[in-house]
């Protein structure tokens, strides 16, 4: 890996900035990687657009705004919208099976409930956890152990053993669908 762009995209509530801190922290802290953090939303607290913009690298990052994702991950369509033609061609779209719709052909696309596998959970507010587990399944961006590291440090006790229930949920779907990177 030399330099990796990700960009979450979403709204307001589904928890894409923590998604994206629990990404660059793993990366840094526990996976010996440069990474930098960025994020935007709207004016809503919940219910409006919001992105975080997550960069990646084995040296510094200079430059430290997302223009062409090599990894989009769209939780609602007007993110998909908005987003899917900055993904760089030939990179990875993880799209919310239940709200998503692409349109692109020269990306790969990979499909989860991540909703439905939160609620199924007990508690549809994992969903992002859900969702980054299965994309840290796919990609391999950081390795398991440090995005579990980071869950410990950043995750309140009480809500430690769900978060990592639904990290595992991602993994496992990756694996059962025979996407996860080996």
């Amino acid at each position: 890996m030399e330099r990796t762009e990700v960009r979450f995209g979403g709204f307001g509530g589904q928890g894409i900035v923590l998604a994206g801190r629990l990404l660059g922290h793993a990366a840094c802290i526990h996976g010996g990687h440069d990474a930098v953090l960025t994020q935007a939303y709207g004016p809503e607290a919940r219910g409006g657009a919001s992105n975080t913009d997550v960069i990646i690298a084995d040296a510094p990052v200079d430059y430290p705004f997302v223009t062409h994702p090599d990894v989009l991950v769209v939780l609602f369509q007007e993110a998909c919208q908005r987003f899917e033609s900055l993904v760089a061609p030939g990179g990875l779209m993880i799209v919310e099976e239940d709200l998503v719709r692409p349109t692109r052909e020269d990306v790969r696309i990979l499909a989860l409930p991540a909703t439905r596998m939160a609620e199924a959970l007990g508690n549809r507010i994992v969903m992002n956890v859900v969702v980054l587990g299965y994309m840290l399944a796919v990609t391999r961006l950081v390795e398991r152990e440090a995005i579990e590291a980071t869950l410990r440090t950043m995750i309140a006790a009480k809500a430690l053993d769900l978060d990592l229930a639904a990290l595992d949920a991602g993994y496992r779907l990756a694996a059962e669908q025979g996407v996860a990177a080996s």
